[in-house]
């Protein structure tokens, strides 16, 4: 298959695989989601890289050795079964991966969903992290999602609806659709918090002033 070398040599209006995402060489980096190219955004703000590094080092420092955790850019293969290159069409580099299962993880990332992701916005990728990136990790199974606003400092914290049961064991809260994510809260100490655990080890907590702190 031909290389790209350079991003203009893309047709935005056509859908590609991961085996044509591996012939491109260009410096740009871009996702694959269902088939489509979506362009990152260049180089985050300086508070965006210094929360989504501290944040990292504070969930690895809990995690021990109980999951794997990778910054991006890591290739994150979106696929159910384990296709040939030529079947598998979203290829995502979440802010943070965090894989237990680590029959997931070969030499190019990860296939298959993460236990957990977490995206730090920006002002670029806050729309993406709502809805195009929100439904693909919901439909694909990641147990947890973690979206982090470095500007208001705060967390929204998302979990499926199969891993969550109310007091009674029922299921009654809203969906957006069966198993679906169920917002956990939105995490602030302007709003009385000062942690926030890990929904998928619930015994494992973050101080907020220190994912936070200037």
């Amino acid at each position: 298959m031909k290389k790209i070398t350079d991003i203009s040599q893309l047709d935005f209006n056509k859908q590609y695989t991961y085996a044509d995402y591996l012939t491109w060489q260009f410096k740009e980096r871009v996702e694959l989601i269902k088939g489509w190219v979506y362009k990152m955004s260049p180089a985050p703000k300086r508070i965006h890289q210094k929360v989504s590094f501290r944040l990292s080092h504070l969930i690895f420092n809990l995690i021990d050795n109980k999951c794997e955790i990778y910054e991006a850019p890591f290739d994150v293969r979106l696929q159910k079964n384990k296709g040939k290159q030529n079947e598998i069409t979203t290829v995502i580099q979440p802010d943070i991966s965090i894989i237990c299962d680590k029959t997931k993880l070969d030499d190019a990332g990860c296939i298959g969903a993460p236990d957990m992701i977490v995206e730090v916005l920006s002002p670029s990728t806050a729309k993406k992290d709502y809805n195009e990136k929100f439904n693909l990790y919901e439909e694909n199974g990641v147990k947890e999602y973690w979206i982090v606003n470095p500007d208001a400092k705060s967390i929204e914290v998302f979990a499926l609806a199969k891993n969550q049961k109310s007091n009674t064991g029922e299921y009654n809260f809203p969906l957006r659709g069966p198993g679906g994510y169920k917002s956990i809260g939105i995490y602030n100490e302007q709003d009385g918090y000062k942690e926030v655990s890990l929904n998928i080890f619930p015994e494992l907590t973050l101080k907020l002033n220190e994912i936070f702190k200037e």
